[in-house]
């Protein structure tokens, strides 16, 4: 398997996981310059009362011998996921809405994936 049939496989988990938990997805593979955000879903809020725009970097791991999918969400990364997160908001005239990070964590192995996810992993815009 290619890495990048890993991390389309891995994202494809992912957003799967996600609308397991009321998530739906809008986009995936945003792209603005060299950002890129894996997924962009609308989380909706326990109480029925709105939501969050949600942006995801999913990252997919199938052993060890480049980190874990935690290690590799760098303070480099995160700041090209806001440059990407900023582009997606202006360009859908978006600004303002309640919009936060998420990581969600895919391990491959011989069994089934092993899928983290950590919602409001680094901040939020308002």
């Amino acid at each position: 398997m290619t890495t990048k049939h890993t991390g389309d496989h891995g994202e494809a988990l992912a957003a799967d996981f996600l609308e397991g938990l009321g998530y739906r997805i809008m986009e995936r593979n945003y792209r603005f310059d060299r950002a890129e955000v894996d997924l962009v879903a609308f989380a909706p809020w326990p109480d029925d009362d709105g939501g969050d725009l949600v942006f995801v970097e999913v990252k997919t791991r199938s052993g060890d011998g480049f980190g874990t999918g935690e290690e590799a969400v760098t303070p480099a990364k995160q700041l090209l996921l806001r440059k990407a997160a900023e582009a997606f908001l202006y360009e859908r005239k978006l600004e303002g809405a309640p919009a936060r990070f998420d990581v969600v964590t895919v391990r491959l192995g011989h069994g089934a994936p092993e899928i983290v996810h950590y919602p409001h992993a680094f901040g939020m815009f308002f």
